[in-house]
């Protein structure tokens, strides 16, 4: 008997000022997926209006009971979900915990991985306590007093002025003295209800993708992020305002170091699918490099010319047989 083909979701949209990026990253993985292997369909989610977008520009309504649709009369349900919305409620768990009621295995962690590393903050903090190097930072919240000299005396300028949890593309500021906080405060707290100030650190931005199946671990080469705008900002991101060079030009032993560091992350955090973690290299006093850690992305851009597929390129893989493996190990 013929086996059937398993029904692919490919969850995007949202409802954070990153939803027409989502929808970006959902065009990318429906042109990488196997189409020979799967059912792949477009699942757009904006609030409670969640539809499936079918090849003839058709929108059928998605039934959250059961998270299916119907398609010439007969009921679609799906057997995976890959969940590329950037921003709630695709990358804090709120997804995620659908879901999990549902029992529809997800690309993505699980709840509590997903809330932790959509907040900035608990992550850093999290993180330290095993050891991970992060910026210094303190958090806000919109009703808090702000002392603009107490932050200036504890991170220094300049200084990121960053939305706690949300995407890393809207509300974020580089600040160069306490005259300019107020004003990025009011943007951030636009994206977030809680802000973070962040400690600037020099040096070389990089990005990197790591999975891990039952079978293998795959640490996939590092892109060197090189902006002449102030920080990897949204233009620099999608708006082609930034130079992205993989592998990245970093010294071999720190490549080595980086690669494990965020193997162990992804371990720490016990990560499922694909993950991308952001670092500065800065000199330490004797000038040895210094591996800080920035962000964890869970659900990373999938666009053609995103970091992913760069790096899945530039290691020697196919991008449709990473996604292949990714989906084929909730099954095993």
């Amino acid at each position: 008997m013929k086996e059937l083909k398993r029904n692919i979701a490919i969850v995007c949209g949202g409802d954070s000022s990153e939803h027409d990026v989502s929808l970006r990253s959902a065009q990318g993985l429906y042109s990488f997926f196997d189409k020979v292997r799967y059912n792949v369909y477009l699942v757009d989610v904006r609030d409670q209006d969640w539809y499936v977008n079918l090849d003839n520009n058709e929108r059928v309504r998605i039934d959250k009971n059961d998270f299916s649709f119907m398609l010439n009369g007969k009921a679609v349900v799906f057997d995976y979900a890959y969940i590329t919305i950037h921003g709630t409620p695709g990358e804090n768990g709120i997804m995620q915990g659908y879901f999990d009621l549902l029992h529809v295995p997800y690309s993505t962690s699980g709840v509590l991985v997903e809330a932790m590393t959509f907040d900035k903050y608990v992550l850093n903090n999290y993180l330290r306590g095993f050891g991970v190097n992060v910026a210094d930072s303190i958090l806000l919240r919109r009703d808090d007093e702000v002392d603009e000299e107490a932050i200036e005396a504890r991170i220094g300028m300049p200084c990121f002025v960053k939305p706690a949890a949300d995407g890393s593309s809207f509300g974020v500021s580089k600040v160069k003295n306490a005259d300019q906080l107020a004003p990025a405060l009011r943007v951030a707290f636009m994206e977030s209800n809680e802000v973070m100030v962040e400690q600037y650190m020099q040096g070389t931005e990089i990005s990197i993708g790591v999975y891990k199946t039952r079978d293998k671990a795959v640490v996939l080469p590092a892109t060197e992020v090189v902006t002449k705008n102030e920080f990897f900002d949204y233009d620099a991101k999608y708006n082609g305002q930034v130079q992205e060079i993989t592998p990245a030009r970093i010294a071999p032993e720190t490549a080595k170091r980086v690669a494990e560091e965020t193997s162990r992350i992804y371990d720490i955090l016990h990560c499922n699918g694909i993950i991308r973690i952001d670092y500065i290299i800065t000199k330490d006093e004797e000038g040895n490099d210094k591996i800080n850690m920035l962000e964890v992305n869970t659900t990373p851009g999938m666009t053609v010319t995103s970091f992913i597929p760069q790096q899945v390129r530039a290691a020697g893989l196919n991008i449709t047989d990473v996604l292949t493996d990714i989906v084929e190990n909730q099954f095993k």
